[in-house]
């Protein structure tokens, strides 16, 4: 796992699903939070990022913010960030997500066979964890993840936000 930065640049927006935070290290773009407030999201970058410098940059991030609030209101698009995805976690969440990403817009994966997928099928605790930590909401689509019964299971940024994400990107996929 590398290092985590010492510095992250910031912006706060808004959108269908609340308050949108998008922060970036020298290395790209680190995290891509939801919340209901902007002081609650700032609070977990700092606690995700815990000895980092935060600087708020509305202005340096204003391309990226709207491009990612574009994709929030339609997901199934193409996410046209000026910077790379640079997302800090160990190898094996690294390749959770890398897997995740794969998930096409409109479906959804258990946990179970998102284990299976990586390699490991009695893993589904640990991938489980990898969606839990994962810095990149949305676009790192842990939203379409379900327990093996097709439930809704927790969601870090709220299992409402997670119906939402689902019915939209579903209503989307069936617009085609």
């Amino acid at each position: 796992m590398k290092t985590l930065p010492d510095h992250l640049r910031y912006t706060t927006g808004h959108c269908r699903l609340g308050g949108l935070l998008l922060a970036a290290s020298e290395a790209g773009i680190a995290a891509i939070l939801l919340g209901d407030g902007d002081e609650a999201m700032i609070a977990d970058l700092q606690q995700r990022f815990p000895t980092a410098t935060l600087e708020p940059d509305t202005a340096g991030l204003d391309k990226d913010m709207r491009a990612l609030l574009r994709y929030v209101d339609h997901p199934l698009g193409k996410l046209d960030l000026q910077q790379p995805l640079a997302a800090h976690g160990s190898a094996f969440q690294k390749k959770v997500w890398a897997e995740l990403a794969k998930v096409p817009a409109g479906q959804t994966i258990t946990y179970a066979e998102l284990a299976r997928r990586v390699g490991n099928p009695a893993a589904v605790r640990a991938v489980a964890g990898a969606c839990a930590a994962n810095p990149l909401a949305i676009v790192v689509p842990c939203h379409r993840v379900l327990r093996s019964d097709g439930g809704i299971s927790g969601y870090r940024w709220g299992v409402q936000r997670k119906l939402q994400l689902i019915e939209l990107e579903r209503q989307l996929a069936s617009d085609g």
